[in-house]
């Protein structure tokens, strides 16, 4: 289904001129749009680009002479990611799994389906569990007993929600996701030589092997509403309260979020991001890809924390994190930039030390 400049511009709330009438097939870069593609050129660093391809309209930047890179119509975009959020939304195909319920799939008796719920192939929906309307649960996946869905669900391939699991409204679960797998919790009969290490910041006190023994996970897993969870990524349930995630939490694939995790609305966590189990996180936090955050650690709200960040303290609301260990960026520059200067520094110190111990040789 194809749209007109006119309708995309008006649906982005941006500014159209040229042709409004030209139907748009698909989104393309720039050097690969065909007549019937929206070449996206957002930036005055893509308009060489337009010339190597056959658009005939483009979505460009603020103040662009659209004429002068001779197209015939033209999107205006202020600020371009959002409006490639909204230009991505009308062209996404979506997955395109049949509706209805598959006949290979496995519904306990006792589940509850809201109006307009599809299952997929080998699909199963356990005991008592509860799916809200219009969701989608994909081909291979798992709804654990008295697990609750709330409208408008949308499961990819193979994901698993464990039981007791509670989510509300419009989730998104990529292929993989793991909702409610038991908590990383053991503990040995006697005090073990990781407790004593933590106790002594780097000695084992002389503690003797031991076996590791399970705390198992009463809990569950409470989410909010318009939460996205990426590909293989997975949240642990809690030990007796549940882990939780506010609304609006976006997870990259590949993120571990520990048992008993409480973290606000709002939050975004990159690929491969590792959370310790009883962390407590604010609202609106920020983390890049493969941060780690100690256990028992809180988190203010508005924190930013930048790629490859390990946070082994709390941080105070509003701060910009980097580094290993976490410190603030601005601090975290500084020191690296120190760390640049070591070479010469090291050289000027052996000549310093040569001068010194010639001067004193000739007295």
């Amino acid at each position: 289904m194809g749209y007109s400049i006119g309708e995309i511009a008006r649906a982005l709330g941006a500014e159209a001129a040229g042709d409004a009438g030209i139907e748009i097939a698909r989104a393309a870069e720039p050097a690969d749009a065909g007549p019937d593609d929206l070449a996206l050129a957002m930036s005055p660093k893509y308009a060489e680009a337009l010339g190597q391809g056959e658009a005939r309209a483009a979505m460009l930047w603020e103040g662009a002479d659209w004429q002068a890179l001779g197209l015939k119509a033209a999107i205006f975009a202020p600020r371009p990611r959002r409006a490639m959020a909204g230009l991505t939304a009308m062209m996404d195909p979506g997955q395109e799994f049949p509706e209805g319920i598959h006949p290979t799939a496995v519904i306990d008796p006792s589940a509850e389906l809201g109006e307009g719920v599809s299952v997929g192939p080998l699909a199963v929906i356990g005991p008592g569990a509860r799916i809200g309307a219009g969701s989608v649960i994909g081909p291979q996946c798992h709804v654990g007993a008295r697990a609750v869905l709330g409208a408008g669900a949308f499961l990819r391939e193979m994901v698993s929600i464990g039981a007791r699991v509670r989510i509300g409204a419009r989730f998104v679960a990529q292929p993989g996701a793991r909702i409610g797998s038991d908590g990383f919790s053991f503990v040995t009969p006697e005090e073990s030589a990781v407790e004593v290490a933590r106790k002594t910041m780097g000695e084992t006190g002389g503690a003797r092997p031991q076996a590791w023994m399970r705390i198992h996970s009463l809990g569950a897993v409470v989410i909010g509403d318009d939460v996205e969870v990426g590909a293989n990524a997975c949240i642990d349930s809690g030990t007796i309260r549940a882990t939780e995630l506010g609304d609006g939490c976006k997870l990259d694939n590949l993120v571990h979020v520990g048992h008993n995790v409480r973290a606000g609305r709002d939050c975004l966590f990159a690929g491969q991001t590792g959370i310790s189990g009883s962390v407590e996180i604010g609202n609106h936090v920020v983390m890049g890809g493969q941060c780690g955050v100690a256990d028992n650690t809180f988190i203010g709200d508005g924190v930013i924390v930048a790629g490859g960040t390990k946070i082994l303290s709390n941080v105070p609301a509003g701060r910009v994190m980097m580094g290993y260990p976490a410190v603030r960026m601005d601090q975290h520059t500084e020191i690296y930039k120190a760390q640049r200067r070591l070479p010469r520094l090291m050289r000027d110190l052996d000549a310093l030390k040569k001068a010194v111990f010639k001067s004193r040789s000739s007295d």
